[in-house]
């Protein structure tokens, strides 16, 4: 019989969103916060943990490492030629253990939440980068809008294939779900069924940084054209020296901060270059302006946004609700591992 002293430490529910905002001088309350350096192993996460002193030196030995064998040129030209086809590979080959329910998006995101509320009216929401449906599905699960709309959208034809073969998909209890494959850095072509300005919310997550940075002004241009004035983009991504970025080994580089995975489908790791992406409005207004970075402003940030974005329209386009970066201490307790992982979450309305 296990005594009361050898008793395993309770769980610690995640209660809160864990994103610190750049404009917050402190973190959000959470539940999650490591107090005493001697409890780190009593439970698998915590939020806002600082890293280590030596993480400097860490990082600036990974990337020189990964920097000295960097990805052919011959084999750049074919993983960006057609990646759509290593995502289908990747699902085929994942069919029956890759998919995991999104549920954190409702805590992250509550607007996707008051969406699916019985008296919501008449609501459109994306989800581009659809994969299994892992953010779709849970939000049809828990929705009882009979008003909402959700679109899924992945250029990969397995992923999509998926989701449209889901005994939910043909049979929801409340709502629509439709689902179609289609390409977000395709030049002046809308998803099926979308036309400009009809759409209120896009979830985009992990989806930025799957794309080329050469593609992300025709992504973005192509989500603006498909929100209406004032609609939504919830956004989350890999953030720049999270654990996967430092962890990958030689030859897997394509450019600073963009890599191929074993798998051969693509990863960028972004910046929030905070003091450079972000400027106040004039005094009539309140709220933050999403702009480009000054040109020679920091070398963090990716060139391709230090001058406009290739087929997008002048920016600004999208006024800033939330930018933030969620830093999470994930602990292995059996292997007395400490893994620091990072992600970037923003919200953005487009403007009216």
């Amino acid at each position: 019989m296990t005594s009361p002293l050898e008793a395993k430490p309770a769980r610690i529910p995640k209660l809160s969103s864990s994103v610190h905002d750049i404009n917050a001088d402190k973190p959000p309350f959470g539940s999650r916060f490591l107090t005493q350096d001697s409890d780190v192993w009593t439970q698998n996460a915590w939020d806002h943990v600082p890293p280590p002193e030596d993480q400097t030196e860490t990082i600036n030995a990974s990337l020189a490492r990964q920097r000295l064998v960097p990805v052919p040129d011959d084999d750049k030209k074919n993983y960006n030629a057609k990646p759509a086809k290593y995502w289908d590979n990747f699902y085929k080959t994942n069919a029956d253990n890759f998919f995991r329910n999104r549920k954190w998006l409702h805590l992250e995101f509550p607007e996707l939440l008051a969406a699916a509320e019985p008296n919501a009216g008449n609501v459109t929401i994306c989800e581009i980068g659809c994969g299994a449906g892992n953010a779709a599905f849970p939000l049809l699960t828990a929705n009882q809008n009979p008003n909402l709309i959700i679109r899924a959208y992945d250029y990969s034809t397995h992923a999509v294939k998926l989701v449209q073969t889901s005994p939910l998909y043909g049979s929801p209890s409340v709502g629509k779900i439709e689902a179609a494959v289609w390409d977000l850095s395709s030049l002046d072509t809308l998803p099926p069924g979308v036309e400009p300005g009809t759409v209120d919310i896009i979830i985009l997550v992990f989806v930025l940084s799957a794309l080329h940075p050469d593609e992300w002004g025709k992504a973005i241009a192509n989500i603006y054209k498909m929100l209406k004035p004032g609609g939504l983009v919830l956004f989350r991504d890999y953030g720049r020296h999270d654990l996967t970025q430092l962890r990958f080994k030689s030859g897997r580089l394509l450019e600073d901060n963009f890599y191929i995975r074993g798998d051969k489908t693509r990863v960028y790791f972004f910046e929030l270059a905070s003091r450079h992406t972000r400027q106040r409005t004039p005094p009539t207004q309140e709220s933050d302006i999403l702009n480009l970075p000054s040109p020679g402003s920091s070398s963090d940030v990716h060139h391709n946004l230090l001058r406009p974005l290739a087929h997008c329209l002048p920016h600004p386009l999208f006024t800033i609700e939330q930018l933030g970066v969620d830093r999470r201490l994930l602990v292995n307790r059996k292997r007395q591992l400490k893994m620091y992982r990072i992600w970037m979450q923003g919200k953005f309305r487009k403007v009216e």
